[in-house]
């Protein structure tokens, strides 16, 4: 089944077009999608993002038709492995799960990113989980930041996050049936 990939930049308008997009695919394919699902990778760890959680949750509401959440900050294949046939999933975003990919095990002294192959092996698994969705019956939108028209940061861990960060783009591009780019509220289809 689809896969359709949105990036964009911050509040350019990409998490409002995944929704609609996600809801009319829903609505449009009512004999055979069953649920419609929101896959939330978002952790409120200040206000800020407590706020923006809100945000999303009051549109998605607002809406009338009924979304069912998924809270998946770390381990997204389980999220992934526990959809059927028939599902329309949003998840949002990439972003904030390779953050928290990132730093998973911050807590107790050393986080992912500090540990030989912790990140390969977590990329691994959301590709494999990725990759089994598409021989399902599910359609998945998939949200993601661009960060990339930014100079080089000097923080090598800040670079390699950019860097994982461009190839899983590049990955979710090469596999999805069509990707968009949101800027300004302006969307661009590039496939």
């Amino acid at each position: 089944m689809p896969l359709l990939f949105i990036t964009g930049g911050v509040r350019s308008g990409k998490s409002h077009f995944a929704e609609k997009a996600a809801t009319r695919y829903f609505q449009n394919e009512s004999l055979v999608a069953k649920r419609l699902i929101y896959i939330a990778s978002g952790v409120a760890m200040d206000s800020e993002m407590a706020q923006r959680i809100l945000r999303h949750q009051l549109d998605r509401q607002a809406q009338d038709i009924t979304w069912h959440t998924i809270e998946a900050p770390y381990q997204i294949e389980l999220a992934f492995n526990g959809l059927s046939d028939g599902d329309v999933v949003l998840w949002d975003c990439v972003t904030t799960w390779l953050t928290n990919a990132f730093y998973e095990g911050f807590e107790s002294g050393t986080p992912c990113v500090e540990r030989p192959g912790c990140l390969d092996k977590k990329l691994q698994a959301l590709k494999e989980a990725v990759l089994t969705l598409l021989d399902k019956r599910v359609t998945l939108f998939v949200v993601s930041n661009e960060l990339f028209d930014e100079p080089p940061y000097t923080s090598e861990e800040v670079e390699l996050y950019r860097q994982m960060l461009g190839q899983l783009h590049q990955w979710f591009v090469s596999v999805a049936h069509e990707a968009y780019e949101i800027n300004y509220g302006i969307v661009k289809k590039w496939k």
